[in-house]
């Protein structure tokens, strides 16, 4: 275990909403694991990159960990040796199969609850509130698009489709509260990546999805699981910690790939001229939004003539946070 990447971690997530220090459903997990091993971390936000698929990633001087490598940030974690809270179960095929109805049956559900089962509010607040209102609108269009494509989803079998999504979701649900009873953990009563997944996910479906969510409603039939998120929300997320405060600028792009790029300060300090690394920071933000809107232009104009899946333009979608 190295205990100096261990002290210098900052953990690089999508921004705060709902109660919750981050609202999508790929970096709570992380953020959760790192609470549960204890170890301090600088949490910072990126409000940039809202569809970079490098997020959440933690980094040290020295050491990074992408989201789209090796499995994912908390996998990266326990292959480096930084830190690993499945030591002992990691083998145990009832640990792993549970980890996998997790990491495919309730994901594919929490896509298709954000992006194609309800009005899009909740994806826009999590991922584009930040971004100008045409950019954001498009972009979701875009996603919307492509989870559908990756979750098999057509005019012909929309239907089929979500029958199948809730019913897996609703096993999965059962499974787990069966699993769980009345302990604290899954597994040994203690924290693993099993906990981190899954609170995440819970808590997302719990504070993040509507009152009319259909997800929603399935967990809360399991009142053991809602008993066992908000406790652990109340000891991990509730309570203010110092090592895990957001930076004050609310903004941190990833270290290579089309976003390297460096954040900006909101507030400059009066009559002081601009560094060139500022300037440079603000002809490239401008480049990324004029490319950004004519990529989707043109994803939407090739969309238009496609009938694999249907998209439609004029969904109704309340941006007003």
């Amino acid at each position: 275990m190295d205990e100096q990447i261990q002290n210098r971690l900052t953990l690089v997530t999508r921004k705060s909403c709902f109660g919750l220090p981050t609202a999508c459903p790929w970096c709570l997990p992380v953020y959760i694991y790192l609470k549960f091993a204890n170890i301090p971390f600088h949490l910072a936000y990126n409000l940039t990159f809202p569809d970079s698929d490098q997020i959440p990633y933690v980094d040290s001087d020295t050491y990074v960990a992408y989201n789209n490598e090796r499995g994912g940030v908390i996998e990266s974690l326990k292959e480096d040796n930084i830190v690993n809270l499945d030591s002992g179960v990691e083998s145990v095929p009832e640990w792993v199969s549970t980890v996998a109805m997790i990491t495919s049956w309730l994901s594919d559900a929490i896509l298709y609850e954000l992006w194609v089962g309800s009005d899009g509010s909740c994806a826009h607040k999590i991922y584009y509130s930040d971004l100008p209102w045409p950019i954001g609108k498009l972009l979701y269009l875009k996603q919307v698009h492509n989870v559908k494509h990756l979750l098999g989803i057509s005019k012909d079998n929309a239907e089929r489709r979500e029958d199948e999504i809730y019913r897996r979701a609703t096993l999965v649900y059962q499974v787990l509260s069966t699993r769980l009873g009345e302990d604290s953990f899954f597994s040994d009563n203690r924290p693993t990546s099993l906990d981190a997944i899954f609170l995440g996910h819970a808590l997302i479906t719990l504070y993040a999805l509507p009152e009319t969510s259909v997800l929603r409603g399935k967990l809360l039939e399991q009142a053991n699981l809602v008993k066992y998120a908000d406790k652990h929300k109340a000891e991990l997320l509730d309570v203010g910690s110092s090592s895990s405060n957001p930076s004050s600028s609310s903004s941190s792009a990833p270290k290579r790939g089309p976003s390297n790029w460096s954040s900006k300060p909101k507030s400059q300090p009066p009559k002081r001229e601009r560094t060139q690394e500022e300037k440079n920071f603000r002809r490239k933000a401008k480049y990324f939004l004029v490319t950004q809107m004519v990529a989707v232009l043109v994803f939407l104009s090739l969309l238009g003539g496609s009938d694999d899946t249907e998209v439609d333009a004029d969904e109704g979608i309340d941006y007003d946070n």
